[in-house]
């Protein structure tokens, strides 16, 4: 896959955890960041959600003229056009 994606997460997160499954079957190679041990990556996720830790917070960058894309608890379809596939 084209591109680079990030997903903040918590350990305890189910719809994490889905969605790491769902892109791991599908081949999308990812970063996963613990938002409770990275203080930068939780303020990330709070400004992209309202003031909330909402996760999983997944950030796309897709590999030649795109715009990043932050989402937050994507469907795997949403991660996939993202990235342009």
């Amino acid at each position: 896959m084209p591109g680079t994606v990030t997903m903040y997460s918590t350990t305890w997160c189910g719809y994490c955890r889905r969605l790491k499954g769902q892109m791991d079957r599908e081949g999308i190679a990812y970063t996963e960041v613990n938002i409770e041990h990275d203080p930068d990556s939780a303020a990330f996720v709070e400004k992209a959600n309202g003031g909330n830790q909402t996760v999983p917070t997944v950030l796309v960058i897709p590999a030649e003229g795109g715009s990043e894309v932050v989402m937050t608890n994507p469907s795997l379809a949403q991660v996939k056009e993202a990235l342009g596939a």
